[in-house]
């Protein structure tokens, strides 16, 4: 009964299957990849949907009133079809941000990668717009299909009634030809950063992010089909396996249909009304009630005696239930204002927006709202209609109360079996793409705040502001060194002494760059530089200072690694010593300290921590990664987020660096104790050997090669044994291309074109190689070169780019900087109307926080954020705002009691 009535729920599922089946089947697990229709298509087909659906939206009920709460979220409501809230949106802007990362940003003009054109008219900014991937064949010959040999080893691995390929490029809308090269490049232990820098073609030029989608989803089937396997031991074990369950449960697409099948089944749990009725007999009596009702006799089943099947529930246990219900609402008064907005709201669950849902969600987990999915009750009449003419329609005629049997069986089956699962199904797909939509935010966050561009060149002072136990202050060197750290306090008696003092530090060490931390005292610390400046105490230092947010600094000061690094330091000047860094090289500093403190999103505590985690730690190895580490200097905390490595890879690179002196080469890598050529693959093209960097280390270069040439060690390094490692040649002499993007698997590649051009490596970077490179793809395409130099057009335009950017170029340099001021603005100077500028500071679900330089931050509603006031580049994003981007704004209200600014966005400012 219960099998049967579950497959007849998947119609409201898939409305938008090409073929409706004859007979419904389990709803198959949320798809919030899907492509997604335009507006006008949505509108035609609503109707049909809520219809077939039912879902009429979620209602939080709560006794008590505010008439606000509704108001505004009737408002938001009204706005919900205006923003685009699926994850995947992020990733379909313009395929420039890809090649800027993967190829570290195209250096001329015309020679950037091709990108796939994007067809406005298809596009709305109230919808998101549709995953657009090439739909060619496999570029330059790659493969399209698995080798027969390894398909048949992954299906076996499976064992599953669906195909992966399939399944997979369904539910992240990617080609069946790119889904195939990717599991490939994963099954060859290929690290994302790897496949979009140096795989494009094999990958279709997808981004990060979307082939961290793949890969999270294919980790899913594989895990899906793990669990399947086991349930079906144990099922086996059970002795209650049959062929038609274990066909059943190997046709499951996902955990949440893996576990409707499964449930009945599990240990412990109460056997299904069916099963019970098998046990007493009943299977003959049902079959005759369908095929041969008039032969039916009812009175012949019954026996006297026999244990019932159906026990009502004590009503006292009900009462029970609500008693205590009750008392946790009581006991959470304190904390319904959180949740004013959410007090009898409404909304369809198509249009309700994520950070509504994990609101919801947070709510109904305290005990301080009840959710209830309502569903219409056409969708009951449909459904017993079909199930009485359809399913189990008697094949001749039948008297009333047999056909009165079936229909309160049916009926029953809805109550107790669908319409709960039919809820719970609808809040795991909302709950789910809620968390999506919530960590794809904490990415994008993460990304450009580890992409400000970094300030060079000059004495830094980071302050740790504070009232009782002062301000911490570190003096930097323009290379991160620690000069100096002291204690002033600024906002006790004697401030003039304690001014005097700061004024001796600024003019000792010519600091003209002040980095204040953003927590407490930070307005009055403020205050204090501001009338310093005004009054000229610096002279004749042209001091400006900026605020920063110290989010984790506390937490890394008294870390292992602030420990190993900074030792016998107090931690709180480690702190001020970290504000100063994240200003001097923000990647460098950030990558210290766990992403989910560094203040990049909301609701962290909703989501799945380990997705986050995930998440996070790969935007990390990209952001490291793209930009490019200098191996002779960088920290063996930053080397460790390369793609490739890891804690015990660094350790090692940096035991070796610190016995036998710098890297001249790459090459050089491969003598480092647990780099296999795997690993040299896969981080080679990321790490860099920078000429300035050698020439300050050049007495001990030259030991070094005076050593190695003597023993001999750089012609035939020892093999390490069970490590694959073959003897291979190190050269000894430093390679100009070891300073570019280029991966050494194409430095053939590059001679040959140098050769081709009439330049050498040792011009890199130099206007006289640009100039030839110019003329040269001026008169013959990349496309014509690429196939005169035996190589795909991605990896020359690759090696174009490491050829022509001069050295030490940094992706980083066309982000936004830190904004240093001389003077203070306070929330009390605002007027409405004004118009200010100021950087966004951080993005959430529902707006964008930005600091306008008054202490508090002010918020840009996403109904504020509309396509008319975007650059193109950016109008195709979820949101289009991200931390770091300046923007001017217009000043809506301004509420000193709570602290809160209303922001409208006029326009971003490039």
């Amino acid at each position: 009964e219960k099998k049967a009535a579950a497959k007849r729920t998947a119609k409201p599922k898939e409305p938008k299957a090409p073929k409706q089946p004859k007979a419904p089947k389990v709803p198959k697990v949320p798809k919030p990849r899907a492509p997604r229709k335009t507006a006008a298509e949505r509108k035609t087909q609503a109707p049909k949907v809520l219809k077939d659906s039912g879902a009429s939206g979620l209602a939080g009920t709560k006794r008590k009133k505010i008439d606000e709460g509704k108001k505004d979220d009737k408002a938001g409501e009204d706005k919900g079809e205006e923003e685009t809230d699926c994850p995947e949106v992020e990733r379909t802007e313009a395929t420039h941000q890809a090649d800027r990362w993967a190829g570290e940003g195209s250096s001329l003009a015309g020679l950037k990668a091709k990108k796939e054109e994007v067809e406005e008219e298809d596009f709305t900014f109230d919808e998101p717009c549709q995953k657009k991937q090439k739909t060619s064949g496999a570029c330059l010959g790659q493969p399209t299909a698995l080798p027969s040999s390894e398909a048949h080893t992954l299906r076996n691995e499976l064992n599953m009634n669906w195909d992966l390929i399939e399944l997979l490029s369904n539910l992240t809308c990617v080609e069946r030809w790119v889904c195939v090269n990717i599991i490939r490049l994963l099954r060859e232990d290929n690290t994302v950063p790897f496949m979009v820098r140096y795989r494009k073609e094999m990958i279709n030029h997808m981004d990060a992010d979307a082939v961290r989608d793949v890969q999270l989803v294919y980790e899913e089937i594989c895990s899906l089909a793990k669990k399947t396997q086991s349930v079906i031991q144990t099922l086996k074990k059970d002795g209650v396996l049959t062929a038609e369950l274990e066909q059943n449960l190997r046709s499951c697409r996902s955990a949440d249909e893996l576990d409707h099948v499964y449930s009945p089944y599990k240990k412990g749990s109460k056997l299904t009304k069916a099963r019970r009725a098998k046990a007493l007999g009943l299977e003959a009596a049902t079959s005759a009630l369908i095929d041969t009702p008039h032969t039916l006799d009812l009175r012949a089943w019954v026996k006297p005696g026999t244990e019932a099947l159906c026990l009502d529930k004590n009503p006292l246990d009900l009462l029970s239930l609500c008693h205590k219900t009750l008392g946790a609402q009581q006991n959470k008064n304190k904390d319904i204002d959180k949740f004013h907005l959410y007090v009898d709201f409404t909304c369809n669950i198509h249009r309700i927006q994520p950070h509504q849902t994990l609101a919801i969600n947070r709510g109904e987990s305290l005990k301080i709202l009840t959710v209830k999915v309502n569903i219409p009750d056409k969708v009951k009449s449909d459904f017993t209609w079909w199930c009485i003419n359809n399913r189990w329609r008697q094949r001749t005629l039948a008297r009333d109360e047999l056909r009165t049997i079936v229909k309160n069986a049916v009926e029953d089956s809805y109550k107790r079996l669908i319409l709960p699962f039919l809820t719970r199904s609808y809040r795991t797909k909302l709950t789910s793409a809620a968390e999506k939509e919530s960590i794809a935010m904490f990415v994008r966050n993460l990304r450009q705040r580890l992409l400000v561009c970094p300030v060079r060149g000059c004495v830094i002072m980071g302050v740790d502001p504070g009232f009782r136990h002062g301000c911490k202050l570190a003096v930097l060197s323009p290379t991160s060194q620690i000069l100096h750290t002291d204690v002033v306090y600024l906002h006790n008696s004697g401030q003039q002494k304690e001014a005097d003092k700061l004024r001796h530090l600024m003019i000792k060490y010519s600091c003209s760059r002040v980095v204040i931390g953003n927590g407490t005292a930070c307005r009055e610390t403020e205050s204090v530089f501001a009338d310093l400046i005004s009054r000229r105490c610096f002279h004749p230092l042209d001091v400006s200072y900026c605020i920063t947010n110290e989010a984790g600094a506390s937490i890394y000061s008294v870390s292992p690694e602030a420990v190993k690094e900074m030792p016998d330091m107090d931690p709180n000047l480690r702190s001020a010593v970290s504000i100063g860094r994240r200003v001097q090289d923000p990647l460098a500093e950030l990558v210290k300290i766990d992403p989910k403190h560094i203040g990049i999103g909301t609701y962290q505590h909703d989501v799945s921590a380990g997705a986050l985690k995930a998440a996070l730690d790969g935007v990390v190895q990209e952001c490291v990664s793209f930009v490019g580490v200098d191996i002779n200097i960088c920290s063996e905390t930053l080397m460790r987020h390369v793609a490739g490595l890891n804690a015990g890879r660094a350790r090692n690179i940096a035991e070796w660096r610190e016995q036998n002196g710098p890297f001249i080469n790459r090459e050089q890598l491969k003598l480092v104790k647990g780099m296999g050529p795997k690993t040299f693959q896969q981080c080679a093209g990321f790490i860099r050997l920078n000429s300035q960097t050698l020439h300050r280390y050049k007495p001990v270069c030259k030991h070094f090669l005076q050593i190695h040439t003597s023993t001999g060690a750089h012609k035939k390094p020892t093999a390490k044994k069970g490590k694959g490692k073959t003897c291979v040649n190190i050269p000894t002499s430093f390679n100009p291309l070891d300073q570019t993007c280029i991966h050494p698997e194409s430095y053939h590649v590059a001679q040959r074109f140098l050769s081709l051009v009439g330049g050498s490596a040792d011009q890199i970077g130099s206007a006289g190689l640009r100039q030839c490179v110019e003329r040269k793809v001026r008169n013959s395409s990349v496309e014509e070169l690429a196939r005169t130099l035996d190589t795909t057009p991605e990896t020359l335009k690759l090696i174009i780019d490491g050829l022509t950017q001069p050295p030490g170029f940094d992706i980083r340099q066309n982000f936004g900087q830190a904004d240093f001021k001389q003077g203070i603005v306070s929330m009390s100077d605002l007027r409405v109307g004004a118009v200010l500028t100021g950087r966004v500071d951080n993005t959430t679900l529902f707006g964008a926080f930005v600091d306008i330089g008054v202490g508090r931050a002010g918020l840009i509603h996403k109904s504020n954020i509309t396509l008319d006031k975007l650059p193109v580049s950016q109008r195709r994003r979820s949101l289009a705002l991200g931390p770091g981007e300046r923007v001017e704004v217009r000043v809506l209200n301004v509420d000193p009691q709570r602290g809160r600014i209303g922001l409208d966005l006029i326009r971003v400012l490039q």
